[in-house]
């Protein structure tokens, strides 16, 4: 069975002793994902639809190094800093998963940096080409 930790250089990490993304046989877990450049700028500072841009592209990425793909997304979850920006997000969303609709839930919390409006998490779900478990 596959099992595969891959840190991206977060700058919560290490010292929180996690990974980005964790692949345990067909499952995918992606942590919380920010809009941390990686010059650790935040990107696009008070703008939820482009920080929700920027964190897929993110996501995407972390999931490729285990072998997964949105298309495999089953479940996100967003938290904002302020709920009045959720539209931004769904809209993001609808374009990213048209087709694949995973589930999703959006909750307002406190972020660690002012300008942070989003976090995103994804979990996601690799299935052989007859929708049997890829447990490689």
């Amino acid at each position: 069975m596959i099992v595969k930790n891959i840190k991206t250089g977060g700058r919560f990490e290490e010292i929180g002793a996690y990974s980005r993304v964790k692949r345990v046989g067909p499952f995918v877990f992606v942590a919380g994902t920010t809009a941390i450049e990686p010059s650790g700028r935040l990107h696009a500072p008070g703008d939820t639809e482009a920080q929700s841009r920027y964190i897929f592209k993110r996501i995407e990425a972390a999931m490729a190094e285990v072998g997964a793909s949105l298309q495999h997304v089953v479940r996100t979850r967003a938290y904002f800093t302020d709920m009045t920006t959720a539209a931004e997000f769904v809209r993001v969303h609808g374009e990213i998963f048209k087709g694949i609709d995973p589930v999703t839930c959006g909750v307002e919390a406190g972020l660690t940096m002012d300008g942070m409006m989003i976090e995103i998490e994804a979990d996601a779900l690799i299935l052989d080409k007859n929708g049997g478990f890829d447990i490689q």
